[in-house]
């Protein structure tokens, strides 16, 4: 899976702010739906909650990777965020969240589905591709730089983003 797939540029925002935890979920909701005009953005928001509820999404080192099932959908379809200012997301380090990556899933999750969410923590976890990230200074370059990294961490291209 090819990281383009899954996040179209419009649902990629530079910048952005958030108040809060409850905040930024509604962005990133709105987000979400910009591919999808038959789910409400007051659903998903719902389900990124209540998704929340049962544990933080919080990755640590100042990344948040909030997802849900959704009904209606068969792949992967994702949103990217870097808030202006960090904020607090519960994060078991303790540390603000200023990168924020989306992922609604379908209810019926696949191996293939497994894969796209363990090669989108992979990607999240490369501390230069943060810092790159965190660089960003546009909502395109955002994008641009997700592509590129996405690109390396697919299947078949792992060994070269690790640099083994």
């Amino acid at each position: 899976m090819f990281l383009e797939n899954i996040i179209n540029r419009d649902a990629v925002l530079c910048n952005a702010h958030a108040r809060s935890k409850k905040h930024c979920l509604e962005i990133l909701s709105e987000l979400l739906v910009r591919t999808q005009p038959d789910i409400a953005a007051e659903d998903i928001f719902e389900s990124l909650i209540e998704r929340e509820r049962l544990g933080c999404t919080g990755l640590d080192v100042g990344v948040a990777f909030p997802r849900c099932r959704v009904e209606g959908i068969d792949q992967c379809v994702a949103a990217m965020m870097k808030l202006s200012d960090p904020i607090d997301f519960d994060a078991s380090d303790g540390e603000p969240v200023d990168l924020v990556f989306g992922l609604m899933v379908p209810n019926e999750v696949t191996d293939e589905h497994h894969a796209d969410i363990a090669m989108l923590t992979d990607l999240l976890a490369d501390a230069a591709l943060r810092q790159r990230l965190r660089q960003a200074t546009s909502s395109s370059a955002l994008y641009k730089l997700l592509i590129e990294a996405g690109r390396l961490y697919a299947p078949g291209h792992l060994q070269t983003a690790h640099g083994s």
